[in-house]
């Protein structure tokens, strides 16, 4: 394929950092977002073994996510693959005792968030007829567990949003498909316990947890011309633990 350009949100670690390595081995040049990290998102890109370059911005921020693209397509090129995939923190509790600030404050920031990004990048794809779009989601938008309210109806209102999202830009060329990963071993779960992540090892038919490794490869794949004819889609990256 000819040096396309991604941009991942979220890419010094973890999920992202391993999206980001598998889209360079793809032959992506990758532009990696990251809110604060710039030195760890330049360590990231380095092992990556490919082109690009660290864009640091709040993407909670819509002006400072559309100044981001901008400077990402100055730089490197026109956006035809974007991942979002920042993570973006929540209260975790019983859902009626949840203060609203901690709530409103996910729901508006993982809303917020894609919607910024696909403003700035989907009018460009539609001019070249090509784009490729994933979200990052969370097998917890349809699969229940207590104490992940907020995570929940957030990542679910991603999910919706997608899904309507491929269909508008369909007729231009452009897929826009989910990836719900269930437990995955980073910073981000490093609160779990051990006990608690053998727990759902054993309820998962390949008796593991996942790793950043599982999921790269599928979003890299979602971006490529391969992936052409998948779109709308919600795809769990669980180990068969949840069936849809």
């Amino acid at each position: 394929m000819d040096r396309k350009v991604a941009l991942v949100t979220g890419g010094s670690r973890g999920i992202g950092a391993a999206i980001v390595k598998a889209l360079a081995q793809r032959g992506f040049r990758v532009a990696v977002n990251c809110l604060a990290n710039v030195g760890m998102a330049e360590r990231v890109l380095a092992e990556s073994g490919g082109e690009g370059a660290v864009f640091p911005a709040d993407v909670r921020d819509p002006k400072a996510l559309r100044e981001m693209v901008s400077a990402v397509e100055k730089r490197l090129g026109p956006v035809e693959a974007a991942v979002h995939n920042a993570n973006i923190s929540f209260p975790m509790g019983p859902f009626w005792q949840l203060p609203w600030e901690g709530v409103s404050a996910k729901l508006l920031g993982e809303l917020g968030a894609f919607h910024a990004l696909a403003s700035a990048v989907v009018p460009g794809m539609v001019e070249r007829k090509w784009g490729r779009i994933v979200a990052v989601s969370s097998s917890l938008s349809r699969f229940a567990s207590d104490g992940f309210g907020a995570h929940a109806a957030a990542k679910s209102a991603l999910d919706g949003a997608c899904r309507v999202l491929s269909r508008e830009t369909g007729p231009h060329g452009i897929t826009v498909n989910v990836v719900a990963p269930g437990l995955v071993e980073t910073d981000a779960t490093s609160w779990q316990s051990a006990e608690q992540k053998q727990f759902v090892a054993t309820l998962t038919p390949l008796k593991r947890n996942g790793q950043p490794r599982d999921i790269g490869p599928v979003v890299a794949f979602l971006c490529s011309d391969e992936a052409r004819w998948i779109t709308g889609q919600y795809i769990p990256l669980n180990g068969g633990i949840n069936t849809v």
